[in-house]
């Protein structure tokens, strides 16, 4: 079984989740975090160095602003104790969405 103090683990950054949006079909999945995002993100608790915890919080901003805008579900699956990996699986692109959706989700960013 893992325990908390596991290594959790940056898959990837804002822009390549972004930009997986951008040119995944419905139905694609994209795990985007191992670990606990409750606690990886914390800036008390967290073991990732101070640049990854930043970068996973935009990341985990990212993810979220893209299912508010039902461009993804977001899912997460339990790996062991305290432990899981997160999902972002595409769904269909929305009625009137600009042609880059990646413009969309990084015009957010900068509001």
């Amino acid at each position: 079984m893992l325990a908390l103090s596991q290594h959790p683990r940056l898959l990837l950054d804002e822009i390549a989740f972004v930009a997986w949006i951008d040119q995944a079909a419905p139905g694609d999945r994209l795990e985007y975090h191992r670990g606990f995002m409750a606690i990886d993100t914390d800036k008390m608790m967290s073991k990732l160095p101070p640049d990854q915890r930043r970068a996973l919080c935009e990341l985990a901003n990212a993810a979220f602003r893209a299912a508010m805008k039902d461009l993804v579900h977001l899912v997460q699956a339990r790996l062991a104790n305290d432990h899981f990996a997160y999902f972002a699986v595409a769904r269909a692109r929305p009625k009137g969405a600009a042609a880059s959706l990646s413009s969309l989700l990084l015009d957010a960013c900068a509001a």
